[in-house]
């Protein structure tokens, strides 16, 4: 049976990729540090996945699955050199600490004399996730198989745009490998990552204009969870769902959509059709009242969200080059420095920069937006208030 090894079985690993992979042929085998959940992935031999939305629920079994601990170096090695496909799912502060896994598994390949090379797909949320992976596997690789490495492991970028909320406690409780996702399973890939044929995967879009597909994940669907929650936030809510609801809210979501598209559309050359299809599509996910995603989660470090080339100052930007004046985005990054929910430190962190510093400072430091910026001012104008 073929074989995928799958670092990292949380949100992304179990609820997405796990999926795609026993959908098409293959033997899954994660490797985490969560002992509970890796214990009842082997003890079942798969796992629970329920997709839900407003229309619909799905509870599926996926098999045949196996776990391994991170600490078990030999066994990931011997995993990597009899498989067909890799991902990680780890989050980018992990990746540091399996760039030696992976290395032990090149090594092993290599001494068996694997000729297929071996392909991870690399789901971070990391600019250039790929590249920055290959470089940490790099150094872990013995210079004797160097040139192995170089032609028998690629990096192939990716997005990610399936939701997928964290279970709750309740949830773990009952079953730690339980996990509710959304329907949604188009997985967009950068072709030119792999090496050798491009193998089938369900759900898997092999891409030319990689670039295209990013931008789209980038200043649409996280564009659109930044509005939804900043804005909802400063209305009470507790989901996107409510947020989306809201006609206070609704409107100036909608034309933030609008002016990121036109940036999209001038700085990557796309159809304007495929992107307004995309964001009606996204409008009915966010919708999705089953799947229950916070606005908590959907606005949760702030600073990183608020950087320049992030999902809203860069969809700004982007609006800005196309000659569109980002009002309504303008009114999202204002609500942005004002996200100080309980349990976020980046948030306090934030809210204690603007104290001490101000508002003009913080946007300077942390979005790049100079205080003689048109943008600066809209944001201004803005804070403090909310719209209508």
């Amino acid at each position: 049976m073929k074989r995928a090894v799958m670092f990292g079985a949380g949100n992304i690993g179990r609820g997405f990729l796990g999926q795609l992979f026993s959908e098409s042929g293959y033997e899954v085998v994660f490797v985490d540090v969560d002992e509970p959940l890796i214990a009842a992935l082997n003890d079942r031999g798969g796992y629970r996945l329920r997709l839900v939305d407003n229309e619909y629920a799905e509870e599926l079994w996926i098999s045949p699955v196996r776990a391994l601990h991170a600490s078990q170096a030999e066994a990931v090695a011997e995993a990597l050199s009899g498989a067909d496909i890799g991902a990680t799912a780890v989050g980018a502060r992990a990746l540091p600490h399996i760039a030696p896994l992976v290395a032990g598994g090149v090594v092993r390949r290599a001494e068996a004399g694997a000729i297929a090379p071996l392909n991870l797909i690399v789901c971070e949320n990391l600019h250039g996730a790929a590249a920055a992976f290959r470089e940490m596997v790099d150094p872990q690789v013995p210079l004797s198989q160097g040139a192995y490495f170089a032609t028998h492991l690629g990096f192939v970028d990716t997005v990610i745009g399936r939701m997928v909320p964290p279970p709750t406690p309740e949830m773990r409780t009952r079953d730690p490998a339980l996990i509710m996702v959304e329907p949604y399973k188009e997985l967009p890939v950068d072709q030119c990552g792999f090496l050798g044929e491009i193998p089938s995967i369900a759900g898997m879009l092999p891409c030319d204009n990689f670039a295209a597909y990013t931008a789209r994940k980038l200043y649409l669907h996280n564009c659109g969870h930044a509005m939804l929650a900043y804005l909802g936030y400063q209305r009470g809510h507790t989901f996107g769902y409510q947020a989306l609801e809201d006609p206070a809210i609704r409107p100036v979501f909608e034309q933030a959509l609008a002016e990121s598209q036109a940036g999209i559309v001038a700085a990557q050359a796309v159809e304007a059709a495929w992107l307004k299809t995309h964001a009606d599509e996204l409008i009915r996910r966010f919708a999705n009242r089953a799947l229950g995603d916070t606005i908590f989660r959907l606005g949760r470090d702030p600073i990183r969200k608020l950087a320049p080339h992030d999902r809203l100052v860069g969809a700004a930007r982007l609006a800005e080059q196309a000659g569109v004046q980002p009002e309504a985005l303008s009114w999202g990054i204002a609500a942005a420095y004002q996200f100080d929910p309980p349990g976020d430190p980046l948030a306090a962190e934030l809210k204690a920069l603007v104290a001490a510093g101000g508002l003009e400072a913080a946007m300077a430091q942390v979005s790049g937006i100079q205080p003689s910026e048109p943008l600066a001012g809209m944001v201004r104008e803005k804070y403090g208030r909310f719209p209508g």
